[in-house]
């Protein structure tokens, strides 16, 4: 009885690891040896790869092939002088031998030399059967060197060769949008479609485009010709669910979300979108549940706990907040946003010392908003850490010069010091930039506010302004 390839391939295999583990030796053809070594390399086994290249070039010694996998385990080990060498041995025997080329290109790029290595990659070009595996090496290596012009070029030229190269038409969108290129990008794809009428793929890329450029109607027409080409493919269903959130047709929104629910394991973004929707919708319970569902089903997903954050701000329940804001921060603690949450959460619970570490962490990550500035000295005046708002409102003049919220704070605070001089002079500079801005004296520092002589100098601002 003749075997099937599989099975033949099968057979080697465990012929092949039986001899490991008794230490026999068995002779194996050359071709049994590339696939024993094809095998391994693909299961990321390199050192059962290597053993089966040394035998094999022991039975073999001259084989082409077996060196040449031996030269892909030294590139992939890093050993690229050793691999160079006998690359360059084998270029005297084959010249002929596209896979010479192709390895050399894996060395030469290996070494960041990607224009040399593309050089050896159109030498492979002239005498390659598969074009399209080709033009894909060379379309990668123009990747590295930021040329996408050329890069595009090359993927496209691997799809004329081969059309269902779904990784070359990804690449090939890459570069579109890099360059910004989305009208010429759906023009391309159209032509594409023309050829292949049924590539879900395509279809999906042609959504994308069109929701870029905010055509949600034709991005929808898209997403569905997407999904009648493949009722499986459960990213067309998402990005339909995207557009439709953006159509406000948050009901048809959901339905596409629970289809991929059902299609596959649920996924943590399919909740959170129905979560959103929900809470569109009004639904306040469903939408609640479906961001519990969120994080239950990832709990590393601080936007879920950001969801859940932000429904509780909106029902003013602030102590809940507060627990799933800290949530949040232990997953990301370097998001600006997440720290503001936590300083106006705190701040409306009147836990002032955490509210103003909330936005001092805010400023350290460079949130350099005005009202981050404000806010924070704001929380030190009440707490009587003047010499601290002080510096802090020092710093935001840096970036806010000649800014009359800053100038009075500094007045009050200065007069909080004892510091008289140094005071007039912020007051009668925020009382030249805005006369009417006063008010903020008589709210933060009314003590200092009710002064006589602070009065009169507002008074002759406020009077011949």
């Amino acid at each position: 009885m003749q075997l099937s390839h599989n099975e033949e391939n099968n057979f080697s295999l465990t012929r092949f690891e039986s001899m490991l583990k008794t230490n026999d030796v068995l002779f194996f053809d050359s071709n049994e040896f590339e696939n024993i070594i094809h095998h391994y390399l693909e299961n990321g086994k390199i050192a059962l790869a290597k053993k089966a290249v040394k035998l094999g070039l022991a039975q073999h010694p001259t084989s082409t092939n077996l060196k040449l996998f031996k030269v892909e385990i030294l590139v992939f080990e890093d050993k690229l002088d050793l691999a160079d060498g006998l690359l360059n041995e084998l270029q005297g025997l084959e010249a002929s031998n596209e896979e010479v080329y192709i390895q050399k290109a894996q060395i030469l790029s290996k070494r960041d030399n990607h224009q040399a290595a593309i050089h050896a990659l159109e030498m492979a070009l002239e005498i390659t059967l598969d074009e399209a595996d080709v033009h894909s090496l060379i379309g990668m290596e123009y990747l590295f060197l930021e040329d996408f012009e050329n890069a595009k070029y090359s993927f496209m030229k691997c799809l004329e060769a081969d059309e269902e190269d779904y990784s070359a038409l990804y690449n090939a969108m890459y570069c579109f949008d890099f360059l910004d290129q989305k009208n010429e990008a759906i023009e391309y794809l159209n032509m594409y479609l023309n050829k292949n009428p049924y590539c879900e793929v395509a279809w999906h890329q042609v959504g994308k485009q069109y929701f870029d450029l905010k055509d949600y109607e034709k991005a929808l027409t898209a997403f569905d010709f997407a999904i009648i080409s493949d009722d499986y493919f459960i990213g067309a269903y998402l990005e339909k669910g995207k557009v439709l959130e953006k159509l406000g047709r948050y009901n048809e929104a959901i339905e596409n979300y629970r289809i991929t629910l059902e299609l596959d394991d649920p996924t943590s973004f399919a909740y959170l979108r129905i979560g959103k929707c929900f809470e569109k919708l009004g639904a306040d319970k469903l939408a609640l549940d479906n961001f519990k569902k969120t994080v239950h089903e990832d709990p590393l997903l601080d936007k879920g706990w950001i969801a859940i954050t932000d429904f509780y701000i909106k029902k003013r329940n602030y102590q809940k907040a507060l627990y799933y804001i800290n949530k949040a921060i232990n997953i990301d603690e370097e998001n600006v946003l997440y720290w503001k949450r936590y300083a106006k959460i705190n701040n409306r619970l009147n836990f002032y010392e955490e509210a103003e570490q909330g936005y001092k962490k805010s400023l350290e990550l460079g949130n350099y908003e005005l009202e981050t500035w404000i806010k924070r000295c704001d929380i030190l005046i009440d707490l009587g850490e003047f010499e601290t708002a002080i510096q802090n409102l020092m710093q935001a003049m840096e970036f806010y010069p000649e800014t009359a919220e800053i100038e009075y704070r500094l007045a009050g605070l200065f007069f909080s010091l004892n510091e008289g001089e140094k005071a007039y002079f912020h007051l009668k500079n925020g009382l030249k930039l805005d006369a009417e801005y006063y008010i903020i004296i008589e709210e933060l520092f009314p003590t200092i506010f009710r002064r006589k002589s602070v009065k009169e100098i507002i008074n002759s601002y406020v009077k011949t302004s």
